[in-house]
């Protein structure tokens, strides 16, 4: 895997740091998996080919591939909101909520993830750590998902639901 300019990487004692210009990641390297650096490219070893190795091999070379690709370029995921009166704002490092409970909802980022909301209605999460990122965002849209029959709540931009039909006058 080629690392681009402007990326570091650094490989430690069973860790594997890399930083660029989005943030900078860590992670645990999995026992059985070897990783070297060479001349900007990391290549990966596994010790022999059992199932367990070969998945350790491929998930080891995806999260690594993710975190160079997310300090690089960065993540983003867009939610939609979808309900009348519904709405998002940024309140500092929180997103704050009106989604026709009785009282808002404030839903604290972690930190290393960003919000931009557009006209109300439109959220834009933004990370270097995609793991993270997806975990917000599906923590985001639990707060209320959407429902089949109107259609309202907080769904994924490009989430498709399948609406019902609803009820109908029973004919004789």
């Amino acid at each position: 895997m080629a690392i681009p300019s402007g990326v570091k990487a650094q490989i430690e004692a069973g860790k594997i740091r890399v930083e660029g210009p989005k943030g900078k990641l860590a992670l645990a390297i999995p026992t059985g998996i070897a990783i070297s650096l060479e001349n900007n490219t990391l290549s990966f070893k596994r010790p022999d080919d059992t199932a367990d190795s070969k998945a350790r091999h491929g998930l080891t070379w995806a999260l690594v591939s993710n975190m160079v690709e997310g300090v690089s370029k960065g993540f983003s995921r867009t939610l939609e909101i979808k309900g009348v009166g519904y709405r998002a704002q940024v309140k500092g490092k929180a997103l704050g909520l009106t989604l026709g409970f009785s009282h808002p909802v404030d839903f604290p980022l972690p930190e290393g993830v960003t919000a931009k909301v557009d006209g109300n209605t439109k959220v834009t999460l933004e990370s270097a750590d995609k793991a993270l990122l997806g975990d917000v965002a599906a923590k985001i849209r639990a707060l209320r998902p959407p429902e089949p029959y109107q259609g309202k709540g907080i769904k994924y931009s490009d989430e498709v639901i399948l609406r019902k039909a609803g009820k109908s006058a029973a004919s004789k």
